[in-house]
């Protein structure tokens, strides 16, 4: 039983590290798109993260998700589209991995109190 717990807790481990690892990956392609969106040097119009869009001549201003990281251009009339700007397997392999995490702490959680119940019934002290 011990063991389970063990491999359980390494798992949410693990899981946890990897959505975190993904996450800051987009989030640096997210820092990169900003820095470049805020040039403002030559060739800094349209927006170059906005570009590739035939959409692209009515873009006036960007905006930034966190959660889920997204790089949305502004249009002129209030209408946005996402930018390319972050690898598309970033947001559900993060949030798949956090989820997994948190099943796995969880599992563990209750795979040790499960434990110590059926140690108390049996008149162990563990």
């Amino acid at each position: 039983m011990a063991s389970v717990i063990r491999c359980l807790r390494g798992f949410a481990t693990l899981a946890g590290l990897v959505a975190l690892v993904v996450y800051t990956w987009g989030l640096l392609h997210l820092a990169g798109s900003v820095l470049e969106a805020e040039d403002g040097g030559a060739n800094s119009a349209p927006l170059p993260p906005c570009r590739g869009n035939e959409q692209v001549v009515h873009v006036i201003d960007y905006s930034v998700s966190w959660l889920p990281l997204s790089f949305d251009c502004e249009m002129t009339g209030g209408g946005s589209y996402p930018a390319e700007v972050i690898p598309g397997y970033v947001n559900p392999v993060a949030v798949g991995s956090a989820l997994a995490a948190v099943g796995c702490a969880v599992a563990s959680a209750y795979v040790a109190e499960l434990r110590l119940r059926a140690g108390a019934r049996k008149g162990e002290a563990t």
